[in-house]
């Protein structure tokens, strides 16, 4: 358990470290504000689909097509299950401010901060099912998630279905499901552009809280608020939720660390389309985002204990 711990710690730690590295290029003025939308695109348009596309380059089985039936339940299952114990929280809040609250609360930066963890801690199997989650984050961010922060009228199925995240996916799996692998030098490419995801993310997120006003971060109760539920509150839920069901173990230990992510920076970019408080976005995803260090550890190792 010792080693496990130190593994997670580890991993986490060498993404703040990344991220101290996008604060300081950030601070001198290297990476430039101007340049972080540039970076955020590619990471967007080549790097993720190149991410989805590479994990999905593996001969295909039984037991591959079950574990990826079975985990991509089980985080649909969990979506509903946030989406519904949202309507729960912030009911006093004016409606404005309760959408992005919930908001923050239920959707994680699976994708930046959940897919390296998951890659260094539980390996290349997992990152299968966590590219499933990337896809469903896609339909419910653009859907529910445009709902709280947007209305209703602001719903865009063809955002929610025509996107870089759903649309490598669906490709990644057709290729999958028929065995087709790319040749070499072609896979090769797709590999190349996926191993840039870990360092350009943590470069963008390191660079965009170089811009935060810390005293406002950290004096802001209702930051608190939400990084409880997000970084607590919905992970225990998780774990006592997927516990009966005894799912494989490296399963279940993916959906509770995506659970357990930092609030996604989408909160801060949807407030930005839809006219919302986009600086108090913006805090929360740096408050979460600075806590999650210390709390995404201990929700491994406790995951890690219950699933034995």
């Amino acid at each position: 358990m010792n080693q496990e711990f130190l593994v997670v710690v580890g991993s986490v730690l060498t993404l703040f470290l990344l991220m101290a590295v996008g604060y300081g290029l950030k601070k001198k003025d290297i990476l430039t504000s101007s340049m972080l939308p540039k970076l955020s695109t590619i990471l967007l348009y080549i790097v993720s689909p190149a991410i989805i596309l590479d994990c999905f380059q593996v001969e295909r089985s039984a037991a591959l097509d079950y574990q990826l039936m079975v985990g991509g339940m089980a985080l649909v299952g969990t979506y509903v299950l946030y989406i519904l114990l949202s309507f729960l929280v912030f009911r006093r809040q004016d409606a404005d401010l309760r959408g992005v609250l919930r908001f923050a609360s239920i959707y994680g930066n699976t994708g930046f901060m959940g897919l390296p963890l998951i890659q260094a801690v539980l390996g290349n199997e997992a990152v299968m099912v966590t590219v499933i989650s990337m896809g469903v984050f896609n339909v419910a961010t653009w859907t529910h998630g445009v709902a709280n922060i947007g209305g209703r009228q602001a719903i865009s199925l063809k955002k929610a279905v025509v996107n870089p995240g759903v649309i490598s996916f669906a490709v990644a799996l057709v290729l999958y499901l028929v065995n087709f692998t790319f040749p070499w030098p072609v896979g090769n490419v797709f590999t190349h552009l996926a191993g840039l995801n870990t360092p350009l993310a943590m470069l963008v997120i390191g660079a965009q809280m170089a811009s935060a006003d810390f005293r406002a971060v950290f004096s802001n109760a209702k930051l608190y608020g939400v990084c409880f539920l997000k970084l607590i509150v919905v992970p225990v839920i998780t774990i006592l939720v997927l516990l009966p069901f005894r799912l494989d173990g490296m399963i279940f230990m993916t959906v509770v660390i995506l659970s357990a992510c930092p609030t996604a920076g989408n909160t801060n970019l949807f407030c930005q389309l839809f006219h919302k408080d986009s600086t108090m976005a913006a805090q929360q995803v740096t408050l979460s985002t600075l806590l999650c260090i210390i709390t995404l550890p201990l929700i491994t190792i406790l995951a890690q204990m219950v699933s034995m």
